[in-house]
């Protein structure tokens, strides 16, 4: 598996490369987003980490010139808190982000998420299991227990969407965008979807443990049923 770090801070991209190194991924840095787009034609990386604040072009434009013509996963890395630098990367087709400082082990559990969301080939797609719930989205069929769970089109679309993403933050816009096709749902439609959806599949309450509110940014799948990453409402 080959991962393009594009970082400008010499010493934490030589961090990043010994890390990723030492867990058997092939690394390339680089230390421009101008690098990371002429590289990316010819050789394009399993993943990448992208760095915001970068020299020359920022990461947001590198971001939205790679998605011009790779849909490899990329996660964001960035020192920025502000919410609107977060949603703009979401939005601009980034599949996650991690805030730096980081923690090692979060950055490479983000990594094979990411990685696991790869397309894959046309074959099936296994059936989801996660507590008492069994989710097969080939055949639209979930079940609770033995008694089966009686979905929307719109609801088995928006647990399609969150599935698919296997853990990383769907955007509102992104949602939105999914579940309404050329014209795109509200915030509050989604809201009440997400909320339907979590009462029928039993994750109800203020400590869900299958879809997560992160505030003003989107949803969250929690693969396995891990809740170690909350910052919840009730929808």
């Amino acid at each position: 598996m080959s991962i393009m770090v594009v970082e400008d801070d010499i010493a934490l991209r030589e961090t990043l490369s010994t890390i990723l190194a030492a867990h058997d991924y092939d690394v390339v840095p680089v230390g421009t987003g101008e690098e990371a787009v002429h590289l990316t034609r010819t050789s394009p990386p399993e993943l990448f980490l992208l760095d915001l604040g970068l020299p020359g072009i920022d990461g947001l434009t590198a971001l939205e010139r790679l998605r011009a013509h790779t849909d490899v996963p990329v996660i964001v890395l960035t020192v920025r808190s502000d919410r609107a630098d977060k949603v703009a990367a979401l939005d601009l087709g980034a599949d996650d982000y991690v805030e730096k400082p980081f923690d090692t082990e979060e950055l490479l559990a983000r990594i094979r998420a990411a990685l696991r969301r790869r397309p894959a080939d046309n074959g099936p797609r296994p059936a989801h299991r996660v507590r008492d719930l069994t989710i097969d989205l080939d055949r639209r069929v979930v079940t609770r227990g033995d008694e089966p769970v009686h979905l929307t089109p719109t609801e088995l679309r928006l647990l399609e969407v969150l599935l698919e993403r296997d853990g990383g933050l769907v955007t509102h816009a992104q949602l939105a965008s999914a579940l309404g096709g050329d014209t795109p749902l509200t915030a509050t439609s989604t809201r009440v979807f997400v909320a339907q959806l979590r009462k029928k599949l039993g994750d109800q309450g203020d400590q869900p443990m299958l879809i997560v509110n992160h505030f003003g940014l989107g949803y969250r799948w929690l693969a396995g049923g891990d809740a170690d990453d909350r910052d919840v409402d009730s929808a």
